[in-house]
């Protein structure tokens, strides 16, 4: 007797389409709402588009996106290039630090560096001391580009690594047959293979960029999302006019990049072998220079300076001031920041997972559309989906009541950091081997039975990494939380933000501190511990 697997469904039910559906209007809401309130005001909001004070930020604003996209490709690839494919000095070690500056919110490193290198600063005052004297102080574009740029490659650095170690040897074995040397090898083999990775990580820094808020505001750089934020309340036509302005141009530079990438011809990744080490000869030391560099500006410069302001100048005695900070003051901004970035984790991948399945098993038109929806989302700022939500509460008398309210806050954040849980709930969902879904099925489980007990513990790491990124970026969300928390509300980055405009120094090191260790600890769990044991 011969036993056949059950055909698997062609359709899908009602109840699933109809979440997608739901889950797709609530995605599309905050930019549908900025595109409603543009074309129902004045006719001024369309001069308000194309005036020189409109102009002039949007330029900043695409000027700094550039720049930074293009040095944080350059940076993170030849990182990923060094750290993976060589034989540089203390690999291991690099392949650890290298990612970490991650864990740091920009307008964190953006304050250690600047109060760092100014005169009394810790960095500025050991440059002293080997006779180096810095004669310029970080603002303007030279100094958001750098910040921005020190915290972001990571971005590049992540995915770049992870297909270098995914590429088949044979490669580059066949070009070194045809006479290629290993410069060469890489530029005309190895780079085509590396680009969808390359472009899809400047896409995420080009759209961090855009979205920045604290690292630009201390920089002194005033881009679209400063000009947002400065409007709002006195001058409403202007910030959503701005606000569309920032919704077309991510719009844009989303449909560029995936055109590209589908251009792209990509070999299969194929782990035959370790990946070809390459002897850099003359030049290891010249690369281990590069590197000690680059960690030295976006890690250890960042929590030297933090440590200065916090503890050295409390222990030293060189700060005379009280310190402002009790334990209520550190637990509760702590507690809130935990809770609140766990609960919308846990919403998120609960709400995606149906559109996961939709698109991973069936191939759904719903699925493919929000998906595509929920990508917009994330290329949405922060500070743009918590103005929209804002102002469509007022004027949505149902749903007045949800002003200033967590629920409102989680659902920006939702709307903001969705597209990383559902990404990785679709590699969780194709994780599950088809086989075993039509064994529980011929066995009799129903579909409850079946997600329970087969389907959610082979799927668990998958949604727990994505759950855990959703977590990663809302501890560290800044305008969004600025404009949509309730009264009383205090995360760990407003507590920060709020300590450092008011020149709180050793305040705003200690709470940087923890949340750059509450990051630290979610950032080795879900990318840096993976990638080390996987190398």
């Amino acid at each position: 007797m011969t036993i056949t697997a059950a055909p698997r469904p062609e359709k899908t039910s009602p109840a699933m389409s109809g979440m997608a559906v739901m889950v797709a209007v609530c995605f599309a809401l905050p930019g549908f709402y900025v595109i409603w309130r543009f074309l129902n005001s004045s006719s001024r909001s369309i001069d308000l588009i194309f005036e020189q004070r409109a102009m002039e930020p949007l330029w900043r604003t695409v000027q700094l996106a550039v720049l930074v996209s293009i040095s944080s490709a350059i940076l993170g690839t030849f990182l990923a290039w060094a750290c993976i494919k060589t034989d540089i000095p203390w690999s291991r070690f690099w392949k650890i630090v290298v990612p970490l500056p991650l864990v740091f919110p920009s307008f964190v490193g953006a304050a250690s560096l600047l109060s760092g290198l100014t005169s009394g600063g810790i960095l500025h005052d050991l440059l002293s001391f080997f006779g180096i004297e810095l004669s310029f102080r970080l603002q303007g574009l030279t100094g958001s580009w750098f910040v921005l740029t020190l915290f972001t490659y990571p971005y590049v650095y992540l995915p770049v690594a992870g297909r270098i170690m995914k590429l088949p040897t044979s490669l580059e074995e066949s070009a070194r047959v045809l006479g290629n040397k290993s410069g060469k090898a890489f530029f005309r083999i190895i780079t085509p293979q590396l680009m969808p990775s390359i472009l899809a990580g400047s896409l995420l820094v080009f759209l961090y960029t855009l979205s920045d808020f604290g690292a630009v505001h201390l920089m002194r750089y005033e881009t679209l999302t400063q000009t947002i934020f400065r409007t709002r309340l006195f001058d409403q036509e202007r910030s959503f006019a701005m606000a569309l302005i920032l919704l077309i141009l991510a719009f844009v530079v989303i449909t560029a990049e995936r055109k590209i990438s589908r251009k792209a011809t990509v070999f299969p990744s194929a782990i035959d072998r370790p990946p070809m080490i390459i002897s850099l000869g003359k030049w290891r030391w010249p690369a281990v220079t590069v590197c000690f560099l680059v960690v030295g500006l976006a890690l250890i410069s960042p929590l030297v300076s933090m440590a200065d302001w916090g503890l050295i100048s409390q222990i030293s005695g060189r700060s005379t001031r009280e310190l402002q900070l009790n334990w209520d003051s550190i637990i509760n901004p702590v507690w809130s920041t935990l809770w609140v970035s766990v609960i919308t984790a846990l919403i998120a991948v609960a709400v995606l997972l149906p559109v996961a399945y939709l698109q991973t098993r069936y191939k759904s038109p719903i699925g493919d559309a929000t998906n595509a929806l929920i990508i917009t989302g994330f290329a949405i700022p922060g500070l743009v989906i918590a103005l929209s939500l804002i102002f469509w509460t007022l004027h949505a008398s149902p749903f007045d009541f949800l002003i200033g309210s967590l629920p409102l806050l989680i659902f920006a954040y939702i709307v903001h950091f969705g597209a990383q849980a559902l990404r990785t709930s679709q590699i969780a969902v194709s994780s599950v081997p088809p086989p075993l879904e039509d064994a529980a099925r011929l066995l009799g489980a129903k579909k409850i039975r079946k997600l329970t007990t087969v389907d959610i513990p082979i799927m668990a790491p998958g949604l727990a990494a994505g759950a855990g990124l959703v977590m990663l970026s809302t501890m560290k969300e800044l305008p969004a939380t600025l404009l949509a928390s309730p009264i009383g509300f205090r995360t760990l980055a407003v507590e920060i933000w709020d300590t450092y405009e008011a020149s709180y120094l050793a305040e705003t090191a200690i709470l940087s501190l923890i949340l750059v260790i509450l990051s630290g600890i979610l950032s080795w769990g879900l990318i840096v511990r993976r990638n080390s044991i996987s190398t």
